[in-house]
């Protein structure tokens, strides 16, 4: 078994860390306090590419693959978890299923633009009353006259508020067993109907765009479908599974910023006469810290080798996401534990990745979701 990342991935994690330490990290601070969304971050992150890393030169990509875009995910979001969850919902929730799903027409008009980072994209699944349970989804297209016309609520969608176009989940119909059909729709966020709210307090990732949608007699042409409408449910499934990989390579990005920090801060606060560093109780949390991000780092690359090579990833993409969300969450917190008190402070960084980590665990599906479709998975 070969784990050496190729030239090209390598490429693009070193350009990435270039680019995160240099434009990314001094704002970090600045998008948290404000809850600014770092625009001029993302006009340069277009102009480099990363917004179109895993997909074909074709439709404005960089030609890239999963790997390289995990590994991009992390970085950024070692810098700042703001940027790097708003960058993991741009590629993987905004412009992915236009790229798996799409037509060549749907492709060419609004994923070229997603893909090449001119523009931002949303996707709307989550509703007030469909969260873990996203087959509840209550919002309804209904076609007429060749236009389908959207009625309903969307909440906590990353992005929205920057979006230029929103692939939205609606009930469509019934099967033939009476069931809901659930089918995603393109929906450019300046239709008329289309309302779009920011005003959730959150938190942490404040610098990430979070908004709720209210749609309201919105019309679309009929080809805005996405993909088949009788699978739906399971192109929203199989854009969770990808969605799953680039959570798990953010939490990695933030378990390792708050890593650094307290391993750099055990090595230099002195007590008892030493560095706290050489402390066993000190230790004995680096050494599990590290050991946990090594093993989260390799699921993580496992899950997205395995949607490069077009092998299943459904189980492992659930790995990656529960086993780096849930560590992840104790490495900032031990990150905290071992600052003491200065932890607790704003000026040293850790409290905010402590808070930002969190929706790691809750966000692209619960931890207990996660388990649910690791037993699944299992057979159970």
């Amino acid at each position: 078994m070969n784990f050496e990342l190729t030239k090209e991935q390598q490429m693009v994690r070193n350009m990435v860390r270039d680019f995160a330490e240099n434009e990314v990290k001094p704002k970090a601070d600045h998008v948290d306090r404000t809850g600014e969304f770092p625009v001029e971050t993302f006009r340069k992150m277009g102009e480099l590419g990363l917004l179109g890393i895993p997909f074909s030169e074709k439709y404005g990509g960089s030609g890239g693959d999963t790997v390289s875009y995990a590994l991009a995910v992390e970085e950024i979001g070692r810098a700042c978890g703001s940027t790097g969850l708003s960058y993991a919902a741009a590629v993987s929730l905004g412009a992915s299923p236009l790229y798996y799903f799409g037509t060549e027409e749907q492709k060419r008009k609004y994923l070229v633009p997603l893909a090449s980072g001119k523009e931002l994209g949303a996707f709307g699944l989550t509703e007030p009353n469909a969260g873990s349970d996203a087959g509840g989804t209550r919002t309804t297209a209904v076609l007429e006259n060749g236009e389908y016309i959207l009625n309903g609520e969307k909440c906590f969608i990353t992005n929205a508020g920057y979006a230029k176009v929103i692939i939205v989940t609606a009930v469509t119909g019934k099967d033939a067993r009476g069931k809901n059909m659930i089918s995603a729709i393109i929906v450019p966020s300046d239709a008329p109907g289309v309302t779009i709210n920011s005003h959730y307090e959150k938190m942490g990732l404040r610098g990430s765009n979070t908004s709720e949608i209210i749609l309201q007699d919105v019309r679309v042409p009929q080809e805005n479908l996405l993909g088949d409408p009788n699978k739906g449910f399971s192109q929203f499934l199989h854009t969770l599974d990808g969605g799953r990989i680039s959570i798990g390579a953010l939490a990695l990005g933030i378990a390792q910023a708050a890593y650094d920090k307290a391993l750099q801060y055990a090595k230099e606060r002195k007590q008892f006469g030493q560095s706290i560093s050489k402390l066993q109780a000190i230790q004995f949390k680096l050494a599990d810290m590290a050991m946990n991000l090594e093993l989260a780092r390799n699921m993580v690359l496992k899950a997205a080798w395995l949607k490069d090579q077009g092998k299943p990833f459904t189980k492992e993409s659930a790995f990656a996401k529960l086993f780096a969300s849930e560590m992840a969450t104790k490495i900032c917190n031990e990150a905290i534990q071992i600052h003491g008190g200065y932890g607790y402070m704003r000026e040293y960084e850790v409290e905010r990745y402590l808070r930002d980590v969190k929706l790691m665990e809750i966000g692209e599906g619960t931890s207990e979701i996660q388990r649910l479709v690791i037993a699944r998975q299992l057979g159970c």
